[in-house]
């Protein structure tokens, strides 16, 4: 039997795979390399929340770490990983300086979910009421940061093949230190209600996000008003985890516009459903709301920034439409004409076969993870960027949070 290998995981926060598409990813990525016998253990600094998965029922090792503090660095000499996966380029500033100081042979893995700095730059262009640009992102600190971490780590893994190619055209990345791996998604089952079994329309979304609240602000003032006025029977679903005041103030029944909060089983609600709406004005990655439409066989109308690089040369399962009048026309199409709406469900189906099976890319992913491990230090001399970035002279993050421990310490000696 091949030995294990020892895979730490630090995380932005604890997996809810019922409360956002991240949860689900993170949960994916744990299943893969439990299935390729790695001892996997999950370390995070933040709270265990009630919707947080229970890693422990997973064999999974739990830990908890303090940020700005050397504690963790005993903790990885005494766990000795082979991999450390980030969650995020955050986490990855703040321990990935001390995972190279104390497991400086450990290869180094980024999880990027999307490019936030791609997401935080259209945000900014949309608050100003102006088109987006990729000089926006050129300019930003942010994407200065998020760029850093990529060059840092040996390998960063992306949801979306359209941010690979951002970063390869806009930034120079060296492809090998990109690679794409999406969310896995399929058919939930064959039991999926018919078009005369469904009824409304339908959003889902985590509330964290901006790119969500956002959205469902749009659909409360602009969109649904509009389609209730040629279909004024129709009613508006609003689902999220961590529904704030100012979401709960968009419930108006008497405007069949509903903020329904947490759904205890996303599919369940999606798939009794007849359209997914999700007019999205900004955001990144690839959208887990839209991948679940298509696994519970429900059509869309979303924008093209919702659809960005899922469907790849698959046709849309619904339709794509960016101005408010014509999103509202395809909505009120897809609702009503059965025969476009079985057509647009048989698409994505097909589109999940092709793009988002998990047979498609477990295998080569694995394969390229032990072949990093094999070969460290042959690839890390090709990124002489990262070993500049990784110098004495430019690990402003290090010196930052070795003054920040300091200072703590300070405080409570003088207590």
């Amino acid at each position: 039997m091949q030995n294990s290998k020892i895979l730490l995981i630090i995380g932005f926060v604890f997996p809810e795979p019922k409360s956002s598409a991240a949860g689900c990813r993170m949960l994916q990525l744990i299943s893969i390399f439990k299935s390729n016998n790695y001892k996997i253990t999950f370390a995070t600094t933040a709270q265990n929340l009630e919707f947080s998965e229970n890693l422990k029922n997973l064999e999974i090792n739990v830990d908890s770490i303090e940020l700005n503090n050397s504690s963790f660095d005993q903790f990885i000499i005494n766990l000795n990983p082979d991999v450390v996966l980030f969650d995020r380029f955050m986490v990855e500033e703040q321990f990935g300086w001390r995972v190279s100081e104390n497991c400086p042979n450990a290869i180094k893995i980024l999880d990027t979910e999307d490019l936030h700095s791609l997401r935080f730059s259209r945000q900014v262009a949309h608050k100003e009421n102006r088109e987006f640009e990729f000089e926006d992102m050129l300019k930003s600190e942010y994407a200065k940061r998020e760029i850093a971490s990529l060059y840092r780590c040996d390998i960063s893994l992306f949801v979306s093949q359209f941010e690979i190619e951002i970063l390869k055209t806009h930034f120079q990345i060296p492809e090998n230190l990109l690679y794409y791996l999406p969310i896995f998604a399929s058919k939930i089952d064959n039991d999926i209600p018919t078009f005369k079994q469904r009824n409304d329309f339908i959003f889902i979304g985590n509330f964290l996000h901006d790119p969500n609240w956002d959205c469902v602000l749009y659909l409360s003032e602009i969109i649904f008003p509009k389609i209730r006025e040629v279909l004024p029977d129709a009613k508006m679903l609003i689902y999220g985890a961590y529904c704030s005041q100012k979401v709960l103030q968009l419930h108006k029944p008497k405007n069949n516009f509903y903020i329904m909060q947490r759904a205890e089983n996303a599919f369940e609600v999606v798939k009794k459903a007849k359209v997914v709406l999700a007019p999205l004005r900004f955001g990144a990655g690839i959208k887990g709301k839209l991948l679940e439409a298509m696994q519970c066989g429900t059509p869309s109308v979303t924008t093209k920034i919702g659809a960005e690089a899922m469907s790849g040369n698959y046709n849309w399962n619904g339709f794509i439409e960016d101005n408010p009048e014509e999103f509202v026309a395809k909505a009120v199409n897809l609702y009503q004409e059965e025969s476009i709406w079985n057509k647009m469900q048989h698409n994505g189906f097909e589109i999940l076969e092709n793009r988002y099976s998990k047979s498609l890319f477990e295998t080569d992913f694995i394969e390229k993870i032990e072949n990093l491990v094999q070969n460290r230090i042959k690839n890390r001399n090709k990124n002489y960027v990262g070993i500049l970035l990784q110098s004495q002279q430019l690990l402003s993050t290090k010196y930052m949070s070795k003054w920040i421990e300091e200072k703590n310490r300070n405080k409570q000696t003088n207590m």
